[in-house]
């Protein structure tokens, strides 16, 4: 069968109540997993307990990896919560997902796959970034690519979203960083619709998934489509998580042959459960998860 892949930053989320095993990828593929696709995260992780840990997290969830130990120490990342539940994150630099190695194993898995999400953050470093193109560049014609832009901190430049926008056929950006690529791309004074139409249209995408905390979600496709969906009012334990499900279960959805409506309408489910439960891997309902 072939896999929906994960590939960027394995990491702890240092939280208040303790550590919890996220990064975006593994989130992603997580979920996309719980929807009966073999779904697998590619990444590296340390000779350390927290790379011992976060293996055998993957073992107990049936998350299938491509993990190689590297001699980094495992990523972590300190998590505060406003009230809202909001988090800010600090990032420990030069560790294990810094140094992804393209191994023949990855290669493999690359030719095989039916989707590949990944982010800006796990290029902060030019290994990882150079493992990350040459996975993209060995997948087949019809692997359909997210690029889940995920900027955190100043771990970004123009040049490689530039670069990540062209390789993907799906970009998932939230209201903020919209802000931020209008600002780097030169489009000032456009609203949310036309800077995203913009960006579509010059690059040549399949969509643009854009998420706006409270004020509700997005889909843009060509020829004028949109699809909106008002956020959900719940009970918020945390938002850690959040995102990377509803992207996971949106491609799901779209790979079972839902609808972009139909689609978007379940990912905005998932994620507002997720913000009910803490961490980012909560196992979902059955109700969210029959195709």
């Amino acid at each position: 069968m072939r896999k929906i892949i994960g590939l960027g930053e394995v990491l702890y989320d240092v939280l208040p109540q303790g550590a919890k095993l996220g990064g975006a990828p593994a989130n992603f593929a997580y979920h996309a997993s719980q929807f009966g696709f073999e779904a697998m995260a590619v990444s590296a992780v340390g000779n350390d307990a927290l790379g011992d840990h976060a293996l055998a997290t993957f073992d107990e969830n049936g998350l299938k990896y491509i993990i190689p130990r590297v001699p980094y120490p495992t990523g972590t990342v300190n998590v505060s919560l406003d009230g809202e539940g909001v988090p800010t994150y600090a990032f420990t630099p030069d560790v294990a997902w810094d140094h992804i190695p393209f191994t023949p194993e990855m290669a493999e898995a690359a030719h095989d796959a039916l989707a590949v999400c990944f982010g800006s953050l796990a290029q902060r470093s030019e290994e990882s970034k150079t493992t990350i193109m040459s996975f993209l560049n060995a997948t087949p014609k019809d692997c359909l690519k997210i690029f889940d832009i995920n900027l955190r901190g100043k771990f970004y430049d123009k040049e490689t979203i530039q670069n990540g926008i062209r390789h993907c056929d799906i970009l998932k950006i939230n209201d903020e960083e919209l802000v931020v690529l209008a600002r780097l791309f030169g489009y000032p004074g456009l609203d949310i619709e036309e800077k995203c139409h913009l960006i579509l249209n010059r690059y040549n995408l399949r969509m643009i998934v854009l998420t706006c905390g409270t004020n509700g979600s997005y889909v843009f496709a060509p020829h004028d489509f949109k699809s909106f969906q008002p956020t959900p009012k719940v009970e918020v334990a945390d938002t850690v998580g959040a995102g990377d499900s509803f992207t996971g279960s949106f491609v799901a959805s779209l790979l079972s042959g839902k609808s972009i409506a139909e689609a978007h309408e379940l990912a905005v489910k998932v994620s507002a459960f997720v913000c009910t439960q803490k961490g980012a891997m909560p196992k979902l309902p059955a109700e969210l998860t029959k195709r």
